[in-house]
């Protein structure tokens, strides 16, 4: 199956911007298709893949930088821009 994921991060620091570039580059190098934009990015690939490192990312990011509030959008579906 199919995904399509929206994820927005927000550091609970006020140093937020670093922490935000971290998850994306880990992101980028999963080896999904991910597309950074200005206030979410956007990942695509197969449902347990993308479980996979939505769950490993976001406890990295837990442990290297504190606390965050992540909000997820996911569909079934390829919603990839064309």
């Amino acid at each position: 199956m199919y995904l399509s994921v929206q994820l927005s991060c927000y550091p609970l620091a006020d140093d937020y911007k670093p922490p935000i570039r971290a998850v994306i580059e880990r992101l980028e190098k999963s080896g999904l298709e991910i597309y950074p934009g200005r206030m979410s990015t956007e990942m695509f690939g197969e449902y347990d893949e993308v479980m996979r490192v939505l769950s490993d990312t976001m406890k990295w990011s837990f442990e290297e930088y504190g606390k965050a509030v992540f909000v997820a959008k996911i569909m079934e579906g390829d919603r990839r821009p064309r």
